[in-house]
């Protein structure tokens, strides 16, 4: 039973860091990271992690960040 969990949390680990390095790939412009970062009131962090998250469209970013 250990092995198992071992197992899948190593996977989900995995499945992480591969998503964190597609993130990584996604280009943001400088001016809508202001823009996030001034209207939203966020760091700058969450505010490039939602830019990438939405593949660098701005409008997605804000409309996730509102919801």
């Amino acid at each position: 039973a250990m092995s198992v969990i071992g197992d899948r949390r190593s996977r989900e680990q995995k499945a992480k860091q591969e998503r964190e390095k597609e993130l990584a790939k996604v280009t943001i412009k400088k001016e809508d990271l202001e823009l996030i970062m001034t209207e939203m009131e966020i760091s700058r962090a969450a505010a490039e992690r939602s830019l990438r998250e939405h593949m660098g469209n701005v409008v997605e970013a804000l409309v996730a960040l509102t919801n």
